[in-house]
């Protein structure tokens, strides 16, 4: 009896080992996949009332197949953590803003250099140029990109008035972790920064560890940061971006019909929330000048912004992003 018993189970045990790992997940798999996917975005935001909708038309797609998990407000940590758990596989997805996209893939910080991409016409053009070149590279990385968004327009807010460059020395700036952009721009005007994660801000703020921060007015609200902060830049350097990205192993793991339906209803999703957060942010913009932030206008200081933003540019050019693809985001920029 013992022998029957093994002589039918060592089939079985082997077969365990020589299926290949996706497929026996497949066949083994009880119930809907449930995508985890973690974020900064607190509940309530502009970003998480898109995401809902968006899990909402996922499983209406897939029959309740395919569903998404959400971890908003930072409960994963940082966008450091958010990318560190996706290689464990501790997370599926994360939706990521510039310092998570250049952990993943460090190239792509080049949409973001200062000075360079002001207006979201031409960040749209820039992306969908550059669309098939930057969804391999993250592919290479182990990543399968669902969607754009954006964060709204990078300002400068401080608890002081910041009429040049050199101002920002003497107070204390913050740089998010594993930031390269603003941190080299700090660097070009002899800046120490205090370097926290996204969650750790707030507090900071309240503790006065830190009194100078980039970011979006939408960003801003959304974190309660402008309650403790009186100044904002009234020109924006760039546009903060950002993306939904997912690991391919999980991504490939699904049913071909339930990764077309992600991807369409990601697509759908991310259109919604980039034009949502564009009306948004200029409306949080309006909504801190009525509460008393007041607009620093660079004036007869603005070529000292604009060396610095430049300087910035050079030194991250072959560094942080390669020559060739910065010239193709220049090139890009032009109609």
């Amino acid at each position: 009896m013992n022998r029957k018993i093994l002589l039918i189970g060592l089939p079985l045990l082997l077969a365990a080992f020589i299926l290949p790992d996706v497929d026996f997940k497949r066949a083994s798999a009880q119930g809907p996949t449930t995508i985890r996917l973690a974020t900064v975005a607190p509940e309530g935001s502009s970003w998480m009332r898109v995401f809902r909708a968006w899990d909402a038309s996922l499983k209406k797609e897939t029959n309740g197949q395919v569903q998404i998990r959400f971890y908003a407000g930072g409960s994963q940590g940082d966008e450091r953590d958010f990318v560190r758990k996706m290689r464990a596989g501790q997370m599926d997805a994360a939706a990521v803003t510039t310092t998570g996209l250049g952990i993943v893939v460090r190239s792509v910080l080049a949409l973001t250099a200062p000075g360079l991409i002001l207006d979201y016409e031409t960040m749209d053009r820039v992306r969908d140029k550059l669309a098939p070149e930057l969804d391999k590279e993250f592919e290479s990385e182990g990543y399968k990109l669902i969607g754009w968004g954006d964060v709204g327009k990078t300002r400068i807010f401080s608890t002081r008035e910041l009429k040049r460059p050199s101002d920002i020395k003497e107070g204390r700036p913050w740089s998010p972790r594993d930031d390269m952009v603003f941190t080299e721009f700090l660097s070009v005007i002899g800046a120490n920064p205090v370097r926290l994660g996204i969650p750790e801000v707030y507090p900071a703020l309240q503790t006065r560890m830190i009194d100078t921060l980039p970011g979006s007015a939408i960003a801003a609200v959304s974190l309660q940061w402008f309650t403790r902060l009186n100044y904002v830049s009234k020109e924006a350097s760039g546009i903060l971006i950002g993306a939904t990205v997912m690991r391919k192993q999980v991504f490939d793991s699904l049913a071909p019909e339930h990764q077309a339906a992600l991807m369409s209803t990601g697509k759908k999703a991310h259109a919604a929330l980039v034009r949502r957060i564009r009306r948004d942010d200029d409306q949080a913009y309006k909504t801190m000048l009525e509460r008393g932030i007041k607009e620093v206008d660079p004036g007869q200081y603005r070529a000292e912004w604009e060396k610095a933003a430049e300087e910035t540019r050079k030194r991250l050019v072959g560094r942080v992003y390669p020559a060739e693809l910065y010239q193709r985001v220049v090139d890009a920029m032009k109609k």
